[in-house]
């Protein structure tokens, strides 16, 4: 009896544990458009690829960056169990490029969502500061309907020509956060536009909030810049994209995913992927 109790219990702990894992990306979709076709590089031959690679990375949560309202519809159709929330930038329905949130629907209730601006004005399409162009933040509060646990998830595609904005853009998303999530674990996905170097990268990192899982993880894979241009020999240590989490998390692996198809990369940007328990 007492071996079969034992047993049980083993059991019970290694269930809980497995549920208790998060596997979270970040991904630069590039958006669509006819001189990537020409160039061998078109969203028609390079999403099936993105499909497959986030499949096979059996994803949970993780935002997208770039992509236009049919790039996601399109990629959600080879996604089978994945649900997306966002707004595009210019018009905050279907306009423009989106910072999305794809989610395992099975494994999470979305209990809010909603998205602003990277801007002074944030509940409307605008350019904020020194930006070239419109910046959106999305953001979900969800629970795991399995655990019950709650937990917020921010994505957002900062501008890639105004310091300021994208120093100001860090500030904000920070403000947002504690507003919004306060105390509650949250993890922030994103292409940040500047590597791990920068100041507003360091505005988020030494926050007290907020941690890059980079810094985080014990063990790491990461043998690339995280943009590469279409390139598949990019070498280098720049993380342009990145994954912080609050303290609730425990992060154990990083991987910045250079898979290719034919000698192609399937973006201009890697996949940065992040395994995580809570």
């Amino acid at each position: 009896m007492k071996i079969k109790l034992t047993l049980i219990l083993l059991l019970f702990t290694a269930s809980t544990a497995f549920s208790q894992q998060l596997n979270i990306g970040t991904y630069n979709l590039r958006y669509s458009n006819g001189e990537d076709s020409t160039a061998g590089n078109g969203w028609g031959q390079r999403f099936p690829w993105i499909a497959k690679i986030i499949r096979f990375q059996d994803l949970d949560i993780f935002g997208t960056q770039e992509a236009k309202y049919h790039q996601l519809t399109e990629l959600t159709d080879s996604l089978p169990g994945y649900r997306w929330i966002g707004a595009g930038r210019d018009d905050g329905k279907h306009g423009g490029e989106h910072s999305a949130i794809f989610y395992k629907a099975g494994r999470f209730k979305l209990l809010k969502t909603g998205n602003f601006w990277m801007s002074a004005i944030t509940d409307k399409p605008n350019k904020g500061w020194d930006a070239a162009l419109p910046r959106i933040c999305t953001w979900a509060q969800f629970r795991e309907v399995k655990t019950g646990f709650t937990f917020y998830f921010f994505n957002l595609h900062m501008d890639h020509i105004g310091v300021i904005a994208r120093r100001e853009s860090a500030k904000l998303v920070l403000q947002k956060i504690r507003q919004m999530a306060g105390a509650t674990p949250t993890i922030l996905t994103g292409d940040f536009n500047v590597d791990q170097t920068s100041d507003s990268y360091a505005v988020i990192n030494n926050s007290g909030v907020l941690k890059d899982s980079y810094m985080l993880s014990p063990v790491k894979l990461a043998p690339s810049d995280t943009f590469n241009d279409f390139d598949a020999n990019t070498a280098g240590d720049k993380r342009i994209d990145h994954i912080f989490v609050t303290k609730q998390f425990k992060v154990k692996r990083y991987a910045i995913l250079t898979n290719t198809y034919h000698g192609r990369t399937p973006s201009d940007h890697y996949p940065v992927v992040a395994i995580m328990g809570y």
